[in-house]
């Protein structure tokens, strides 16, 4: 148990899908810890990463506003997106803020503990490495795409997705985090590019094979086309097990209520279609499934609901 015997639970993941989860999750009375991929490259985070060779900040500076008690306003120019045609287009305040801290301080993971500190962050939140590192993807047709905004757009079955420069070497508070965590979540996400990052890093997937914890897979509700069209749910955890082992994964989250008409032919023009969730595949693998209404109803995209995940996970650790 952590400080003051509440529960560690430690959420791995970027993108999109992981502040939402992080903004239920935070007001629980638990030790939250957020460990975050650091091999985006596209847009503003791309461009920092290339001219002053720090880790990716977008996925963290998404985290910190999602982790956040400080004022709206102060969040808001945190993550304000400059648009004027000039050198500052297109960059987030908040990833410009993240590279100064670090080119004061001299170090990534100490400028966001800085920042985190001064945005009154609840939990901790931690690079999954301190390097500047770069996603590459093996195909099925063996050729080889680097860079994590290139991926998808190659539309190619991935074989296995591989981190560069070598030796990677992990934050050592990030395999401590899942060590030591009563629940270790994997967030939904792009699985290739936001997931799959963080969980090939070494000594990652020993940590969540012999964590004392649980570790549960929050499904994505939707296919994403370049990365998982036409997969079931049990594709997804194949993916996972390829990549770090059979035995990372104890449970999987599954939404289990239609998805409306609508909402389909949305992302249908996305190539994008509801997950299948092939139960008895599932329980082939050996995974325990825990099924919930865990979608908020009221957006026009699909997304998780913070509080209806939040209160799952937290019956899991009730349970355990």
């Amino acid at each position: 148990m952590g400080r003051g015997d509440k529960p560690n639970v430690t959420v791995i993941g970027g993108g999109t899908g992981m502040p939402v989860l992080l903004r239920g999750l935070k007001n629980l009375p638990i030790e939250l810890t957020a460990l975050v991929t650091v091999a985006d490259d596209g847009g503003s985070t791309g461009r920092l990463r290339n001219e002053m060779a720090i880790p990716a900040p977008g996925d963290i500076r998404n985290v910190i506003a999602a982790l956040s008690d400080a004022e709206p306003m102060l969040l808001d120019l945190f993550q304000h997106r400059f648009n004027a045609r000039n050198g500052l287009s297109g960059h987030s305040m908040g990833n410009l803020l993240l590279a100064a801290m670090t080119s004061i301080t001299g170090n990534f993971f100490t400028g966001i503990k800085e920042i985190s500190r001064v945005l009154n962050v609840k939990g901790n939140i931690y690079p999954i490495s301190n390097q500047s590192l770069s996603l590459h993807a093996k195909m099925e047709d063996d050729t080889v795409v680097s860079g994590e905004s290139n991926i998808p757009l190659a539309n190619k079955k991935i074989k296995r997705v591989f981190l560069s420069p070598e030796p990677v070497q992990p934050l050592p508070h990030a395999v401590e985090s899942v060590e030591n965590a009563d629940l270790v979540v994997i967030a939904p996400g792009s699985l290739y590019t936001s997931i799959l990052p963080n969980m090939i890093i070494p000594q990652m997937d020993e940590a969540l094979a012999r964590t004392k914890g649980k570790v549960v897979y929050v499904c994505n509700v939707m296919t994403q086309a370049g990365e998982t069209t036409e997969y079931t749910a049990a594709d997804h955890i194949q993916a996972i097990r390829n990549h770090t082992g059979e035995t990372c994964i104890d449970s999987i989250v599954v939404h289990n209520e239609p998805i409306s008409p609508h909402i389909r032919d949305v992302y249908a023009e996305e190539n994008a279609t509801p997950v299948v969730y092939d139960t008895d595949r599932l329980i082939d693998m050996g995974l325990e499934i825990i099924e919930g209404d865990i979608i908020n109803p009221s957006k026009t995209t699909l997304r998780h609901d913070k509080e209806k995940v939040a209160k799952l996970l937290y019956s899991i650790i009730d349970r355990e």
